[in-house]
């Protein structure tokens, strides 16, 4: 019985013994020893082996590198050294010196960049045209009598300005005028006997007061940027006014009476050319108590009192004028750098 055991355990012995095997770890490999240095050369003067009839000894095998970026066949190139100071880049002051040395700087950029920089930065671009402290000739002509079709009042006026700040200024206008009846008017009136009273303007002059309430620029042609600026002119003067006879010519001749009082008002654009000269369009307004012709003839036809009508009419003569400015003195001076 016990050599049974005896035996079945030898055998689980036998069986064990190849899984414990492979379940050992492996051993690592011993480390190689390093190439010993080769020994240094006795003491004493030097030997020619040649001349000593000796073969000479190949070189010393020692670990050798291998660069892989070496081209093959041969040892790689020596790189070019590097030129002493920064490598200029593309757009860098170096070679503009190299192509135009008149042109190259003359201070100090490392000390410049060290200094700070007081930069002004305007929203507003500055007008093109100041105003400010300058005298304005402003000649002009009536070219168009707006609200009359039956009677046109051509003439030419003239403004004195000057502008007491930037966009406020005061002056003086005068005008004179030529009256024209149209030929329309002359024939409906011999036709269908219908006339309707006409005036007819001999001068006018006026204070004005010019403000400017907006400027700006656009662009004409695609090629050409024009300055403008927008006023409003309003003033007070007189007018020498009179009745045209159509009512009865054979026997009423109106004289120039006393200048009336009169009020103007009216817009106008203004285009710069340059900083000293500009184009005018301007419509502007005369209001006046008019004395009209009476529609009526009386029993005495030669009675001046009876030429009149009996009231005043209050009237509009809306002109539309085309003129030039000229700004006094032709220059200026910005008050804040640009």
């Amino acid at each position: 019985m016990n050599q049974a055991r005896i035996g079945l355990l030898v055998m689980a012995a036998l069986i064990a013994a190849p899984s414990f095997a492979h379940a050992q770890k492996k051993k690592k490999p011993a480390a190689k020893p390093a190439p010993a240095a080769p020994a240094a050369p006795p003491a004493g003067p030097p030997v020619d082996a040649a001349a000593a009839g000796a073969a000479p000894l190949p070189p010393a095998q020692g670990p050798t590198e291998i660069d892989a970026d070496a081209p093959p066949g041969g040892a790689a190139p020596a790189e070019p050294a590097a030129p002493e100071g920064p490598t200029p880049e593309p757009g860098d002051l170096g070679e503009i010196c190299k192509i135009d040395p008149a042109a190259c700087p003359t201070m100090n950029l490392a000390e410049e960049a060290k200094k700070d920089l007081k930069e002004q930065m305007y929203a507003v671009q500055q007008i093109y045209a100041l105003r400010y402290h300058r005298f304005e000739i402003q000649p002009a002509w009536n070219a168009i009598s707006m609200n009359d079709q039956f009677v046109s009042h051509p003439g030419p006026v003239v403004a004195f300005n000057y502008y007491v700040t930037n966009v406020l200024a005061v002056g003086i206008s005068g005008g004179y005028y030529f009256n024209n009846d149209s030929s329309f008017n002359f024939q409906t009136r011999r036709a269908a006997r219908v006339a309707v009273p006409l005036t007819e303007y001999q001068w006018q002059a006026a204070l004005n007061f010019t403000y400017v309430p907006m400027y700006g620029k656009f662009a004409g042609f695609s090629d050409f940027i024009f300055h403008y600026d927008a006023y409003i002119v309003g003033g007070v003067g007189a007018i020498s006014a009179r009745p045209i006879a159509v009512v009865d010519p054979d026997n009423r001749s109106f004289k120039w009476g006393d200048p009336k009082v009169d009020f103007n008002a009216g817009i106008g654009l203004r285009i710069f050319f340059n900083r000293w000269f500009a184009v005018d369009l301007e419509v502007r307004d005369y209001i006046f108590a008019d004395k009209l012709e009476a529609t009526s003839i009386a029993a005495n036809p030669r009675d001046q009192n009876t030429w009149y009508d009996k009231s005043s009419r209050l009237t509009n003569a809306v002109q539309a004028q085309v003129g030039v400015s000229i700004f006094i003195p032709f220059s200026f001076d910005y008050r804040l750098p640009k």
